[in-house]
């Protein structure tokens, strides 16, 4: 087994027929939570502040990563863990919750696209774009918020989003961001695991309300929304990665993986100095030396 394997397992790319029955939410490819894990994704995280320093010297290509997924399926421990190791200075993170009257009086990428990093920087979204597919589609009646005009809300809206995603993302990776998708696969009756956890811990009861239990009445509808969204979205230049989140060890070794595999493909270097450049560190030191 060798650990770049363990995130191409689980990334979907131009798959139309993927099926998300397919990948059990309990899946650690016979991995087991314990020595070896830990000192994966310790190296994992190191070696992502190594290449984090080179993304951000460079200055050429920026990080974009995108977590979605049911409640409480780790979206804020991945940030916390994976990332745990990287500059602040090169990182940011932005989480979408319900849009305010002025993100629906735009279109539904607007309030995305200013929060796009810039080169030399990873920027994460926790939850994204991808909200108008999701939720909005498994709650419809959303729509009329968005005041769009009549004619443009027909049965081809959804199919119309895709490809408005899609291009939306190429022309983000013609322009030297590299993309990756996370969904985190966790299963209802873990969900529900989690969700009780956080009753009975007085320091997590904020982040849990009715609206949450509620939303478990629609699992099916989101599970065909977040089937559906990764048959028309995952392309070669922004795959999917679908990541078994029934155990957090596993999901945060998946998600450090994949990402340190898309720092490793921009083949990073430290900027390389003009002989004029090289010449002038040598009257800097001279100065430094000279002034004390």
């Amino acid at each position: 087994m060798k650990r770049k394997d363990l995130a191409r397992r689980y990334r979907i790319a131009d798959d139309k027929k993927f099926r998300l029955k397919d990948i059990d939410p309990e899946d650690t490819w016979k991995l087991k939570a314990g020595d070896q894990a830990r000192q994966w994704l310790d190296e994992g995280v190191s070696r992502l502040r190594e290449l984090q320093d080179l993304l951000y010297a460079q200055n050429r290509s920026a990080v974009l990563l995108i977590l979605q997924a049911m409640d409480a399926a780790g979206k804020d421990g991945i940030i916390k863990h994976v990332m745990s190791g990287v500059n602040p200075q090169g990182c940011q993170v932005y989480a979408f919750k319900a849009p305010s009257q002025q993100e629906l009086n735009h279109d539904f990428l607007w309030r995305t696209t200013k929060c796009l990093p810039e080169r030399g920087h990873i920027g994460i979204f926790n939850r994204s774009y991808y909200e108008e597919v999701l939720v909005v589609r498994v709650h419809p009646e959303l729509l009329a918020h968005e005041n769009l005009p009549p004619a443009l809300v027909t049965s081809d809206l959804w199919n119309e989003r895709f490809q408005d995603i899609n291009a939306f993302e190429r022309h983000l990776v013609r322009n030297g961001v590299v993309i990756r998708k996370f969904f985190l696969h966790v299963s209802k009756k873990e969900q529900r695991q989690r969700l009780l956890a956080r009753l009975d811990e007085a320091d997590k009861n904020w982040k849990i309300s009715m609206a949450d239990v509620q939303e478990r009445h629609y699992w099916d509808d989101y599970t065909a929304a977040y089937q559906d969204m990764i048959r028309h979205t995952a392309t070669e230049e922004a795959p999917w990665y679908v990541v078994p989140a029934d155990n957090k060890w596993f999901t945060r070794l998946v998600v450090a993986e994949a990402v340190l595999d898309a720092l490793e493909s921009l083949n990073l270097k430290y900027p390389e100095l003009s002989d004029i450049q090289r010449k002038d560190l040598g009257v800097i030191r001279k100065t430094l030396l000279r002034n004390g």
